[in-house]
C-alpha cells in the first residue's frame, strides 16, 4: 500500500526542496491520512478510470488515488511543487505530472477526450472556472472538488435557497450538485480560516457543450445581474422590450419574477427562446 504524507513528511518534502505554501495562492496541503483516504472511498472510483487531478500540490492525494484507478494525469502549475512531485512519486507507477495553468490549458485534451474524472483540491478564486470548463468539455462524467465551505454550498444551492446564485444555476445546467463531505480545516498545512466540503458534479446526460453553454450562460448572467430586480427589467441587457417579452413568452416565463425563482432548466428554456426568431 502507498505510503500517504502526514504532516511531518509534508514539512520535510518542503524544506528539502526550499519550498513553502502560499496562502495568497490558496496553497493549503492535506496532510491527513485519513481524511485522504475518506475522500478517495467517498468518490467511488473504479480500477479502469482516468482520473484528472487538478492543483496536486506536493502529491497528498495524488498518492491516495495510486491504485484506484488505471491512470492519473496531474496538472500543477507552481513549478517548486512540479520538482516536489516528481521526487514523492517516484516510486509509484501510473501518474503522469503536467507543468500548466488549468485556466489556460485545454483539460479535455489531457485525457484524450475522456471518459474521465476529475478530482481537485481547488483555491476558491479558480475553483469555479475550472469546474465549469471541464462540465461543458464533456470528456469529464463526473468531479469531485474540494472547495471552501461557502463555495460548495453556493454551488449546491437550489431555487429558493438563500445561497442560489448564476452560478447555482450554471452548474445546475450542466450537472447534478451535491456536498459528498465536510472537510475540517485542521488536515490542511497551513490551517486555513475556513472549513471545506468535497462537492460531488455529475455531469447530467443533457448538458450543452461549450458553444450551446455560452449562449445560456450569457442569459444567466443577464439575470442575475441585479437580483432585487424582477427579470422584466434584468433581461433587458438582452433586447429591445419586445424581444424580451416574446422570448419569456415562448419559454414560459413570468417577466414579474425574480432570477432565484427560476429552476436552471426554466434558465435553458429561456435561453433557447432568445435563440430563436418570433413574429
Amino acid at each position: 500500500m502507498t505510503t500517504l504524507l502526514t504532516p511531518s513528511a509534508a514539512r520535510e518534502i518542503l524544506e528539502r526542496h526550499g519550498l513553502a505554501t502560499r496562502k495568497r495562492a490558496g496553497q493549503h496541503l492535506l496532510v491527513d491520512p485519513n481524511t485522504v483516504r475518506r475522500i478517495v472511498g467517498a468518490a467511488r472510483l473504479d480500477a479502469d478510470d482516468v482520473v484528472l487531478e487538478v492543483g496536486p500540490g506536493i502529491g497528498s492525494l495524488t498518492l491516495g488515488l495510486v491504485g484506484a484507478v488505471r491512470r492519473i494525469v496531474a496538472v500543477e502549475i507552481d513549478a517548486g511543487f512540479v520538482t516536489a512531485l516528481a521526487d514523492v512519486l517516484a516510486p509509484v507507477d501510473g501518474v503522469e505530472v503536467v507543468h500548466a495553468d488549468a485556466l489556460a490549458v485545454d483539460l479535455g485534451a489531457l485525457v484524450d477526450g475522456g471518459p474521465a474524472r476529475l478530482v481537485a483540491n481547488l483555491p476558491y478564486n479558480v475553483a469555479t472556472p475550472i469546474v465549469v470548463d471541464a462540465l461543458a468539455s464533456g470528456a469529464f462524467t463526473e468531479l469531485f472538488v474540494m472547495v471552501q465551505r461557502e463555495v460548495g454550498e453556493r454551488w449546491a444551492a437550489r431555487p429558493g435557497d438563500t445561497g442560489y446564485s448564476g452560478v447555482s444555476a450554471k452548474l445546475g445546467v450542466l450537472a447534478d450538485v451535491s456536498i459528498e463531505l465536510h472537510i475540517p480545516r485542521g488536515v490542511f498545512l497551513p490551517v486555513p480560516n475556513v472549513d471545506s466540503v468535497m462537492v460531488r458534479l455529475t455531469r447530467r446526460p443533457d448538458a450543452p457543450d461549450t458553444a450551446g453553454f455560452a449562449a445560456i450562460a450569457r442569459v444567466i448572467d443577464a439575470a442575475f445581474a441585479q437580483r432585487r430586480k424582477t427579470l422584466r427589467n434584468t433581461l433587458r441587457a438582452l433586447g429591445s422590450a419586445e424581444e424580451v417579452a416574446a422570448a419569456a413568452g415562448a419559454a414560459g416565463v413570468d417577466l414579474g419574477a425574480r432570477p432565484e425563482e427560476l429552476a436552471p432548466s426554466t434558465l435553458v428554456r429561456l435561453a433557447e427562446a432568445f435563440t430563436r426568431p418570433h413574429p
